[in-house]
């Protein structure tokens, strides 16, 4: 078995759930073939979410398309350094990129701001702060564009989907400063059991993936084991953080029973009962 082959498909669940955080467009096969599979096992709906401009369209449209699909659409906190000062070395998937200014991300931003606006957008993100990735000279640029999301998340009412990497106390910072909105989500939450008890205070929701079965996310755990069950969501963040024992294969949303079930175990509960809550919470966090 090479460490590229998909893994096998879990037992299914008896309770539907949600993949609140997945990329459909980054996965082999088509969106088609991976929400089959994802059904197969009762994963019954998944989200779609947008790093950039391009990818939010094709969030947009796909969600427009399935039923089971819904989006949520940004300018991840890497994409704003990049429009701003430019990518010459090509970093990311999209190559190479000259420095756009302050006016390419107003314009980029504005885009973002129309998509948000359809019905079959259900949320604004992923945006936050990312400092693993962005050093320094990528701050100002990245606050920038999580205060417009925020911003743009409650003029349309929209769930709040934030990545926070190595940057917790910023991110939480700036949400207390600019007013989070009403539903706001840590998606693959990286915090400890402090952070999530400041996050519960908030009712900010916190999306685990499959990074909660590795060896060394202890931490993680911990902060599962004292999230209240009416805010934590489950998401494979695919194709990436694929759970345990398959770390390091390809991730699709229908390896979702296999973090749920970890998580049960975590919280001492019985799978049929998380995923009932995962399901009610997935749903209540954006608004399907």
């Amino acid at each position: 078995m090479s460490r590229t082959d998909a893994p096998p498909l879990p037992e299914p669940l008896r309770v539907p759930v949600a993949d609140s955080h997945t990329h459909l467009d980054m996965q082999d096969g088509t969106v088609e073939e991976g929400l089959a599979r994802a059904s197969a096992v009762n994963v019954t709906a998944v989200v779609q979410v947008g790093c950039d401009v391009k990818g939010s369209h094709w969030a947009a449209e796909t969600a427009a398309a399935h039923p089971s699909v819904h989006a949520s659409v940004a300018l991840h906190p890497n994409e704003a350094p990049r429009i701003v000062h430019g990518d010459p070395e090509g970093s990311a998937r999209q190559g190479a990129r000259e420095p756009g200014g302050k006016a390419a991300l107003d314009e980029a931003l504005a885009e973002i701001d129309a998509l948000a606006a359809l019905a079959h957008v259900r949320g604004v993100g992923e945006t936050g702060l990312d400092y693993f990735r962005t050093g320094p000279e990528g701050m100002a640029a990245q606050e920038e564009s999580f205060r417009a999301h925020i911003e743009i998340a409650k003029r349309h009412g929209k769930a709040l989907v934030i990545h926070d990497r190595e940057a917790h106390a910023d991110v939480l910072r700036i949400l207390a400063d600019a007013g989070a909105p009403e539903r706001t989500v840590f998606h693959c939450y990286s915090g400890d059991a402090e952070m999530a008890r400041v996050c519960a205070a908030a009712g900010y929701f916190m999306s685990f993936a499959g990074n909660v079965t590795f060896k060394n996310a202890q931490p993680l755990r911990d902060a599962l084991a004292v999230a209240p069950s009416e805010l934590v969501l489950v998401e494979t963040d695919a194709p990436f953080l694929t759970p345990a024992p398959y770390r390091g294969r390809p991730n699709a949303p229908y390896l979702i029973p296999v973090t749920l079930r970890a998580m049960a175990e975590v919280r001492g509960t019985d799978e049929d009962t998380l995923a009932a809550a995962v399901h009610d919470n997935t749903a209540r966090a954006f608004d399907f």
